[in-house]
């Protein structure tokens, strides 16, 4: 069972909350700023990085105590803490001993999908690059380090462009640098592309099918070599100078989608369409993961089943049940899980005067 136990302290509206799960999915209910999203934030932070919400550790300890927080976890077997004090960096413990972030994707995989990445197709390219390497880490939790080696390096270079450095031998480490890290971070994208395009063939979904490929900035498909990366960034520093950062690399990539059936570009699409070929993305990974691992990543779905019809609302309950993955999912009522009487854990969630309180509830 993925997760048995949940228990927040001090978290943003949750002064403290406690919820005892069986493995199944989860539905939490409640009127809009009661605190739901807060319980998906707190189950994203037991995976490496900033969350769903990418927001700074003092900004999550709940006002006004502004003691800190802390999230704890029975998870797959493994007790895990994470928290943060004042303006601290946030903290890891796994079954008792101080941990490294990174750690947290050896414990469990967390996928989500919130209403911020709807305009995922219509945003620009960071935020697909962004979704992309969630997706990435999920399967290859070293991809994260292959990207703060590039990020960090191209920070450097980018002070030098800027001071007008011209000393070729001040560029050349940092090019090789960014030409190692880069070339990784292009064949784990590349990889995970072709896991999640195969996982999308090979299952009848009620949610479309998306062709997914890694473009550069001018359409052309990305390679993966190091060896052109570090050319092309030494032929590219007097045009990178004047434009005071580095303009080649997989940072300027994108992720490039067209929806199979009909064959449209996903910015093309309809608002209905792009938000089903975004979930179709989040089964087809968390698929790809249970068959990878032998067992499902767990899933947080935020307000995912008010912008669906009838039909789509029970096709993705069937297919979260049968896939086997505890979803936690938002709604603001009850009604909107009807479908999943009897094969999910129901939680009320109500705010009074800043205060959020979760009530286990019998479906209706």
């Amino acid at each position: 069972m993925p997760l048995s136990l949940l228990q927040l302290s001090h978290f943003r509206s949750h002064r403290t909350a406690r919820l005892a799960l069986d493995g199944r999915p989860v539905a939490l209910f409640g009127p809009n700023g009661a605190g739901k999203t807060n319980v998906l934030e707190a189950l994203s932070l037991l995976s490496p990085g900033r969350g769903l919400r990418r927001a700074g550790a003092e900004e999550i300890a709940r006002k006004p105590e502004s003691l800190g927080w802390k999230v704890t976890a029975a998870l797959t077997g493994h007790e895990v803490e994470t928290w943060a004090e004042g303006s601290a960096s946030r903290e890891v413990r796994i079954d008792g001993k101080a941990a490294p972030q990174l750690a947290l994707a050896r414990v469990a995989r967390v996928l989500w999908l919130v209403p911020a990445m709807d305009r995922l197709w219509l945003d620009g390219a960071e935020a697909r690059r962004r979704f992309l390497d969630r997706m990435v880490m999920s399967f290859i939790p070293a991809h994260a380090e292959a990207v703060l080696a590039y990020d960090k390096a191209m920070r450097d270079r980018n002070r030098l462009l800027k001071d007008l450095v011209t000393d070729g031998a001040w560029y050349q480490a940092l090019e090789a640098q960014m030409a190692g890290s880069g070339a990784e971070i292009t064949r784990n994208r590349l990889a995970v592309l072709d896991r999640i395009g195969a996982a999308l063939a090979a299952t009848d979904s009620a949610f479309p099918a998306a062709d997914l490929a890694l473009v550069g900035p001018d359409g052309e498909a990305a390679a993966a070599s190091g060896e052109g990366l570090a050319e092309a960034l030494a032929q590219g520093r007097r045009r990178d100078m004047a434009a005071g950062r580095t303009l080649t690399g997989p940072h300027r990539v994108d992720m490039a989608a067209i929806y199979r059936a009909k064959g449209i570009v996903a910015d093309q699409c309809s608002t209905g369409e792009q938000k089903a070929l975004l979930i179709s993305l989040i089964l087809a990974n968390a698929r790809a993961l249970a068959a990878d691992h032998g067992t499902p990543p767990i899933l947080l779905l935020d307000e995912v089943a008010a912008h669906l019809d009838a039909a789509r609302r029970t096709a993705l309950y069937d297919e979260i049940c049968q896939l086997g993955a505890q979803a936690f999912m938002t709604g603001t009522g009850v009604e909107l899980f009807t479908d999943l009487r009897g094969r999910a854990q129901f939680y009320e969630v109500t705010e009074s005067a800043g205060l959020s309180t979760i009530t286990e509830r019998a479906p209706v």
